[in-house]
C-alpha cells in the first residue's frame, strides 16, 4: 500500500531464462479475509502478467486447529475471485517426510539438536536477548552430552528439535537475498536464535516446511506481507545449508483498516464469505485490493 492509501503492485524483475513462480499459502484455521484477497491477487497476478505458474499450498501443519472446512472455502473463495491456480493443491500434512528427509540431512551434520525445556524454563531466562518472536532460546540444551540426550529421548521425554543457529551460520558462511523494496539485504542468521524446526506433536515447523515446499515446486518469486520479512534470514539460510537455491523475494504492505489495525481472521465482517453474503461482488472486492 502507497503513502497515500491506495494499493501498489510489486514487480520484481528476474532473469528472462527463469520461468515466474508464485505461490499463495493460506493455513485453513479460518476464513479468507480481504487481506488475504490482496496477497493472494499480487502473486497471482505477477504469474499471470510474465506467463508463469500461479500455485495453491495450504499450510496445515498445524492440525489441531486446520478444518478441511476452511480449506473447502479458501478454495471456493479463490474461485469466486478468479484467482485460479496452476497444478494440484499441495497440502504440508501430507508431506511431513519430504519434511523429515531435510531434518535428517541436518541431523547428519549435526545442525539440530533435542530441547527438552517447557515454555516455563524458556520465559524464566529473563537475560535472554530478544527476536522478532520475543526472548531468544538460552541455548540451554545445546551442550547436553549425546549419552544424555539418548536416554532423554529413549525415556519419551517431550522435546523439540531446533537448529543450532551460531553452528549453522559457520557452515552456511556470509549470505543475502533480494527483495523488491529493501533491495539487497544481508543475511542475519542468528536474528531467531536457535530455532524450532520441529516437534514432537508437529513434525516440521513453519520455516522448516515452507522452504523445502518452496523448493520442491520450483517457487521463483515468493510474494508475502512484510510481517514475514524476518523469517526469510531464517528461510534463507536452510535454503543454503540444504542446498537449495533462492527465489526472488517480494514483501509487500499489509492491508489495515481505517484505525491502522492489520486485518485478521477473527474480523467476521471482513472475511470473504462475510462480504459475498453481504452482496459485494468479486469485482468489487478487488477493486478494493487494487485489482479490477
Amino acid at each position: 500500500m502507497a503513502r497515500d492509501g491506495t494499493v501498489s503492485s510489486v514487480h520484481v524483475d528476474l532473469p528472462a531464462a527463469v520461468t515466474v513462480v508464485t505461490r499463495f499459502a493460506p493455513s485453513p484455521t479460518g476464513e479468507l479475509h480481504l487481506g488475504h484477497a490482496y496477497s493472494a491477487r499480487i502473486a497471482w497476478g505477477r504469474a499471470r502478467e510474465a506467463g508463469g505458474r500461479f500455485l495453491l499450498r495450504i499450510e496445515d501443519i498445524d492440525i489441531r486447529r486446520s478444518r478441511r472446512e476452511f480449506e473447502a472455502a479458501i478454495l471456493d473463495d479463490l474461485r469466486w475471485l478468479g484467482l485460479g491456480w496452476d497444478g494440484t493443491v499441495r497440502r504440508q500434512s501430507e508431506h511431513f517426510a519430504d519434511y523429515g528427509r531435510a531434518l535428517d540431512a541436518l541431523d547428519a551434520r549435526g545442525l539440530i539438536y533435542p530441547c527438552f525445556c517447557t515454555r516455563a524454563d524458556i520465559a524464566a531466562a529473563t537475560d535472554a536477548p530478544h527476536g522478532p518472536d520475543g526472548p531468544l532460546y538460552p541455548g540451554t540444551c545445546r551442550p547436553l552430552p549425546r549419552e544424555e540426550r539418548r536416554a532423554r529421548l529413549a525415556a519419551g521425554e517431550e522435546h523439540c528439535l531446533r537448529l543450532d543457529a551460531a553452528r549453522a551460520a559457520a557452515e552456511a558462511g556470509p549470505y543475502a537475498f533480494a527483495d523488491e523494496t529493501h533491495g539487497r539485504i544481508e543475511g542475519r542468521p542468528l536474528l531467531f536464535g536457535d530455532v524450532v524446526l520441529a516437534r514432537k506433536d508437529t513434525p516440521t515447523s513453519y520455516h522448516l516446511s515452507v522452504t523445502v515446499d518452496d523448493h520442491l515446486q520450483g517457487v521463483t518469486l515468493v510474494t508475502r506481507g512484510e510481517d514475514l520479512l524476518p523469517s526469510t534470514h531464517v528461510h534463507v539460510l536452510l535454503q543454503r545449508l540444504l542446498g537449495y537455491a533462492t527465489p526472488a523475494y517480494a514483501h509487500h504492505r499489509l492491508l489495515t483498516d481505517p484505525a491502522g489495525r492489520r486485518f485478521a481472521k477473527r474480523d467476521r465482517s471482513l472475511a470473504l464469505r462475510s462480504l459475498r453474503e453481504s452482496g459485494k461482488t468479486a469485482d468489487e472486492i478487488l477493486a478494493l485490493v487494487g485489482g479490477s
